[in-house]
């Protein structure tokens, strides 16, 4: 099985709009090399979370700028406003209790059905590979399109399944393999999948000898760097570290795989990805001033020389 040349797509929630814009600008750079398109330009899609739906999306055949725009017209009903998620909670109250999900996850799983329909991850035109949790056996579940037990999972539910980050939505049932399963986000396992596709890589395609023999372009969704300052981090309990630590341990596990795939691939590396400025780093900001300001940092990124350049590398590498 061919899969030298390898994409991968972070989580981050409605910042998942920046990694599409992002990837229509490496569609261009490959149309102006003469290259065809995304998904024909890579042998192996990865995704988690947020990036498990951009993947999935890619692998039946939808174009990054199509799917920009399906996180445009659905962002509010993936992330409810305040009076829906009120109105929701207060339903969820005696089921779920006080510190039930900020969502239901009814409005995502509603788009994800619209998305993907019927395909199953078996129909991907790529080899596709997306990482969850599941939280009865504790252990990562990686589904894969090209293995047999997990061809005939529905799409939808795969991507339901790792985009439901603690806190933000309510755990996904599933059977998997012939055994009930508890699913949260693939942030928790890579928030970043590099490395789970390299691992990949190096496994099932016999023409690539070491990681230095493959060619990977790993896209962010943009970096956090609010602080949390020295007095929260020593004084912080559960109640203040519940949705923070999320954050803090999806960014630390992207960085160390950044790391990790800078030296284990060498010149074969591509990693796109730019700071956010503090405000706009929120998982599920969906207003229109915050997703206007992630379009024009995620535009004025492509426009840097030193991102120009590193596109052209890339084309002339695929």
């Amino acid at each position: 099985m061919k899969m030298r040349r390898i994409l991968s797509l972070d989580g981050g929630g409605i910042r998942g709009l920046v990694s599409c814009l992002w990837l229509a600008g490496v569609d261009d750079a490959l149309t102006r090399a003469g290259k065809p398109g995304v998904l024909k330009s890579f042998d192996l899609l990865a995704g988690s979370s947020t990036g498990a739906i951009v993947a999935c999306g890619l692998a039946i055949g939808l174009p990054p700028q199509q799917l920009a725009e399906l996180y445009r017209e659905q962002r509010h009903e993936i992330f409810p406003g305040m009076a829906g998620r009120l109105w929701s909670r207060a339903g969820r109250l005696f089921t779920q209790g006080v510190s039930a999900p900020r969502y239901d996850g009814k409005g995502l799983e509603s788009v994800l059905r619209k998305v993907f329909g019927a395909a199953t991850l078996g129909q991907a035109k790529k080899p596709l590979l997306v990482t969850s949790y599941d939280t009865i056996s504790r252990t990562p579940i990686v589904f894969k399109s090209f293995k047999a037990e997990h061809a005939d999972l529905p799409m939808w539910e795969v991507c339901r399944a790792s985009s439901a980050a603690p806190t933000y939505f309510p755990a996904h049932p599933m059977m998997v393999e012939g055994r009930g399963r508890a699913l949260i986000d693939g942030g928790v396992v890579a928030n970043n999948p590099t490395a789970c596709a390299i691992a990949e890589a190096l496994r099932k395609d016999a023409r690539v000898d070491s990681a230095q023999d493959l060619v990977v372009l790993s896209v962010g969704s943009g970096e956090r760097s609010r602080p949390i300052d020295l007095k929260s981090a020593q004084e912080w309990g559960a109640l203040e570290w519940a949705i923070p630590i999320i954050d803090v341990l999806f960014d630390g596990s992207t960085d160390a795989v950044d790391y990790i795939a800078q030296h284990l691939v060498g010149d074969g590396y591509f990693r796109l990805q730019a700071e956010l400025l503090t405000g706009l780093d929120d998982l599920d900001d969906v207003s229109a001033t915050n997703v206007a300001a992630l379009e024009a940092m995620a535009k004025d990124y492509l426009l840097h020389a030193n991102t120009q350049a590193k596109l052209g590398s890339l084309a002339s590498r695929l």
